[in-house]
């Protein structure tokens, strides 16, 4: 049920692209076989939602908390594994195994309970909005998020996912700002080269996307002045924000003020091993997560009288991230119910994604990688590759890689 990028995929029809899954696949600015359908569709959102179990829509703050208790007892278990990696008994090497294990797997954890603030967000933890918004700022807080100013912008993003005028984040270059239409260096590089530079965009997209994000908006909807998560002042809010955003300011600096203590008291060493380097890792999994449900050669953008919110949230790509799916409270595998239904708790995801999946028909697009890193590998590479940019003009825009690449 659904369209998939795997073998067997949709086969390419007349005046349809070619199907992704063709080695020869050039994103050309054209509709691939295999991409969202641009027909009308045959159904709307009170079907959709007729289709879920109406206990799918039902949050209990005891559950919610049992997942973030969960996840807080995986962090102390890992911090405290740290207390042995320099133990005698163990050999000299030992460390060199341990800690990166440690960094991986707490970061890992620490990106679940990230998606349990975002949870908090979207009003799905608990019918207490108050309680929601307390449990969220603190985990959020923890790992350096403003809590509700990244609540407030997102929800926009909810509202125009995919939408060239009013998306908040990964809003595609268009010809005109990537430079025009020049080939990609990329492509014109020997195989071994060509891979180097993409595997130095992801991995500059994967360390600094996030950051520069919440400081400069970078990606999010271009205004016209200075755009932080961190400034009241900033064209993202609105006057009734503006203590929402100062809370969440303080809130940050009150625990930026005790990782300083930390490090002060057990030196920049020790920060830097158990705090600092898992806290990358939860920026990478963010920027990953975002940039795989809704970039990809399959999925549009839309422009002016185009876009329409349910067009919108149907831009968005489940992915299986194999055991990941479990450690970040399937995030990733059921972001199509998610983006239709934000505000339903994730621990009913699966079960409604399910009940979807036959009324969305060839309107649910997930990606047939295998699962896990191996998939996930695959996917950030095809997108590096072929997700360059956009048209400056059209309604309905597909991605474009660039001009072929020379061959003579």
């Amino acid at each position: 049920m659904g369209r998939g990028s795997g073998k067997g995929g949709i086969q390419a029809g007349k005046g349809v692209g070619t199907v992704t899954t063709d080695p020869a696949f050039w994103a050309d600015g054209k509709q691939p076989a295999d991409g969202l359908p641009q027909e009308p569709l045959p159904f709307n959102f009170k079907d959709l939602k007729d289709a879920i179990p109406a206990h799918c829509f039902e949050r209990s703050t005891i559950r919610g908390l049992g997942f973030v208790a969960w996840d807080l007892m995986l962090v102390g278990l890992l911090y405290t594994s740290t207390l042995f990696y320099d133990h005698p008994a163990l050999p000299s090497w030992a460390g060199f195994l341990l800690w990166p294990m440690y960094w991986w797997w707490q970061g890992a954890v620490c990106t679940g309970l990230w998606v349990m603030a975002h949870e908090c967000g979207h009003r799905a933890f608990s019918d207490s909005i108050w309680f929601g918004d307390l449990v969220g700022l603190v985990l959020h807080s923890c790992l350096l998020v403003p809590y509700h100013p990244w609540r407030i912008s997102h929800a926009k993003h909810h509202k125009n996912t995919n939408s060239m005028d009013d998306d908040e984040v990964f809003i595609p270059y268009t010809l005109s700002e990537y430079g025009g239409m020049v080939p990609n260096p990329a492509d014109e590089c020997p195989g071994p080269i060509a891979c180097a530079i993409r595997l130095l965009q992801i991995t500059k997209m994967l360390t600094l996307g996030w950051p520069a994000y919440l400081i400069w908006h970078v990606t999010g909807k271009r205004y016209e002045r200075r755009t932080s998560h961190f400034e009241p002042s900033s064209p993202l809010f609105t006057p009734k924000d503006f203590m929402d955003v100062v809370i969440s300011d303080i809130a940050l600096i009150v625990v930026v003020s005790g990782l300083f203590y930390l490090g002060y008291t057990n030196g920049l060493m020790w920060l830097t091993k158990i705090y600092i380097i898992p806290y990358l890792f939860v920026n990478m999994w963010l920027v990953m997560y975002t940039d795989l449900q809704h970039t990809d050669t399959r999925l549009p953008h839309y422009r002016g009288a185009a876009m329409e919110w349910i067009k919108g949230a149907l831009c968005t790509m489940d992915r299986n991230y194999g055991i990941y799916n479990e450690i970040h409270h399937h995030i990733g595998d059921t972001h199509v119910c998610h983006h239709l239904f934000a505000y339903m708790p994730h621990y009913h995801a699966e079960e409604a994604t399910e009940a979807l999946k036959p009324v969305l028909g060839k309107y649910y697009l997930v990606d047939n990688k295998p699962p896990g890193m191996w998939g996930v590998a695959q996917a950030l590479y095809e997108t590096a590759t072929q997700c360059r940019y956009v048209d400056d003009e059209g309604e309905v825009l597909w991605w474009k890689r660039s001009v072929p690449k020379k061959t003579e």
